[in-house]
């Protein structure tokens, strides 16, 4: 159940993956806070900056970690298997400590609505100074912690990208291991530029222009050219067909001489053929 939440809370869903520009916001906090009336996975950060202003206008915890991740997206939290790509993050949201939960899978940049005078939707820079002006204005001291991961560059699945992407999850790990009493947590990131995905193969496939020649003239250079192979590349001595005849003429030649060897080892008298001239032979003419 806690891990369904975390996978609700960071909203970091494989279908949600259609602008390469935009990037993910979370937010999780021990204290409890009514969701915002707009949940859609895809908002302008002007929207985002609003709905967490009015989150964190009642100064919820004492203390805050604002973790900025440069040039993540999306598929960095949460991959194409809906998968955790950063384990002590999703551990951290997961936490029962933790009960209430935000988040948006694609925010994107809206020129329009960050020039529109209000400070509070200047970028997410802001966030510390106005949890420092809330808080300041309930008569709260709180501590404000910003945390800056190494950038994300590459493609989705090189491996400088994961490698980076691990190291920034194990020192983020190291912070959120940090915390206690009450606090709450925010990871935003600015998308240094679009993600890039690499091929499914490993190697580039290059497609040969054929042109199309007379087979005459083929002929006629092969058999211009000298073959210096050597004599048994060139030719085929032993074929299938004549492979079994030899297995055949072995097998007749052995039994012709198991044969032979039959009938030379017979052997009669000398006196077997001669005709007899006693009285018996006369007897059995009569």
């Amino acid at each position: 159940m806690r891990l369904s939440l975390a996978s609700i809370a960071i909203a970091c869903v494989a279908e949600a993956q259609a602008f390469s520009d935009s990037s993910p916001f979370i937010l999780f906090s021990t204290a409890e806070f009514s969701a915002p009336s707009e949940n859609a996975q895809l908002q302008t950060r002007a929207s985002v900056l609003r709905s967490v202003t009015d989150i964190l206008s009642s100064c919820p915890t004492d203390r805050y970690l604002l973790a900025s991740q440069p040039g993540a997206h999306a598929v960095d939290i949460r991959d194409e298997q809906s998968s955790c790509s950063m384990p002590n993050l999703c551990r951290a949201i997961a936490s029962e400590r933790v009960h209430g939960r935000y988040g948006v899978a694609e925010v994107v940049t809206s020129s329009g609505a960050e020039h529109d005078g209000n400070p509070q939707v200047a970028g997410f820079q802001s966030l510390a100074d106005s949890i420092q002006s809330a808080c300041q204005s309930r008569g709260k001291s709180v501590g404000v912690d910003e945390v800056k991961l190494a950038p994300l560059s590459g493609s989705v699945d090189s491996v400088k990208r994961r490698e980076t992407r691990a190291n920034n999850d194990y020192e983020l790990g190291k912070f959120l291991d940090a915390l206690d009493g009450d606090y709450t947590v925010i990871l935003y990131s600015e998308p240094s530029g679009p993600l890039v995905y690499e091929p499914s193969f490993q190697e580039p496939v290059h497609m040969d222009l054929k042109r199309q020649l007379d087979p005459l003239v083929l002929r006629s250079r092969a058999d211009s050219l000298p073959d210096n192979r050597p004599l048994f590349e060139k030719y085929q001595f032993f074929t299938p067909g004549i492979f079994m005849a030899l297995i055949v003429a072995a097998v007749m030649l052995s039994i012709l001489g198991v044969g032979l060897k039959a009938v030379a080892s017979l052997q009669v008298s000398y006196g077997a053929f001669d005709k007899e001239m006693g009285p018996a032979a006369q007897k059995k003419q009569l």
